[in-house]
Formats: structure tokens, C-alpha cells, sequence
């Protein structure tokens, strides 16, 4: 009788673990399935404040594509047409300063090559010194977008 009763025990035991076995698999078939909808939520969420971005960007360059059509009436006005062209680049310059956007100061500043790409190199007692600017580096808030191509100094060979 003693043996029936562990027998009758073990089965019980061996039933409750493929219970629990069940029940855990359960639990991360629902954990899986929760967190692929919560991954696809977020895309979603994602693309969604991506689009809003784009939409505040483009409101704002708007006005200065305006300009540019209105520039483009008086072409036949060089002086007019030259001015008006002056106006669009300090819209556009404005707005995307708006947004964040600095020049990097390169001119008589030391080399610094997170945010100057040095193409050209010229003898010169500035050593290490940006002499020229060839194109102008950009920054947005505090991320370098694009770095300033410049002519350094370098110190003259004896």
C-alpha cells in the first residue's frame, strides 16, 4: 500500500511539472506575441514622428520656395533678379538657423579634425592653422552635419 501511495505521488509530482511546463510556455508564447506587437508598435510610432519632422520641415521651407518663384519673374531685371536671390539665401539661412543649424567658424582657427577636413596644405608660420575655408562645415545643435574642407598652414621646412 506504501508503493501505491508514492506511485499515486510521483504521477501527481510528473503531473504538476508537465503543468507548470505547460504553463511556462504559455507565459512565453504570450510574452513573445506582446513584445513583436509592442516592437511593431514603436515602428509604427516611429515612422509616424519621422513624417510629423519632415511636414514641420518642409512648412517651414515653404515660404522660401515662394521666394524663389518670385525671383525667378524678375529674371529679366539682373540687378533685381541678384537681389532677390540675396534675399532667398537669408530666408533659407534664417529658417534652417531655426532649426538648429551653425556654421562651423574654421578661418584662423587650429585644425581640428572633428570638424575640418584638411584637402589642401600650405608652407606658413601658422602651423596647424586653417588659413582658408573651401567649402563651410555645418553643425545641427551640437552634431557636426558636415565638416569644413579648409587649406591648413604648415611649418615652413628649413
Amino acid at each position: 500500500m506504501g508503493q501505491q501511495k508514492s506511485s499515486a505521488k510521483e504521477a501527481s509530482n510528473h503531473h504538476c511539472a508537465g503543468c507548470r511546463e505547460t504553463e511556462y510556455r504559455d507565459t512565453l508564447q504570450r510574452l513573445q506575441a506582446e513584445f513583436e506587437n509592442f516592437k511593431k508598435r514603436i515602428e509604427k510610432e516611429n515612422e509616424a514622428f519621422r513624417k510629423h519632422a519632415a511636414a514641420e520641415v518642409v512648412k517651414k521651407l515653404l515660404p522660401i520656395l515662394d521666394s524663389f518663384e518670385q525671383a525667378l519673374k524678375n529674371t529679366a531685371d539682373s540687378e533685381k533678379f541678384v537681389k532677390g536671390t540675396e534675399l532667398v539665401y537669408a530666408q533659407l539661412y534664417s529658417a534652417l538657423e531655426d532649426m538648429g543649424l551653425k556654421k562651423i567658424d574654421a578661418l584662423g582657427k587650429p585644425c581640428d579634425p572633428y570638424r575640418h577636413e584638411v584637402l589642401l596644405q600650405e608652407d606658413s608660420d601658422k602651423d596647424g592653422i586653417v588659413l582658408e575655408e573651401l567649402q563651410a562645415g555645418y553643425m545641427l545643435n551640437d552634431d557636426v552635419l558636415r565638416c569644413s574642407k579648409v587649406k591648413a598652414g604648415r611649418a615652413k621646412e628649413k
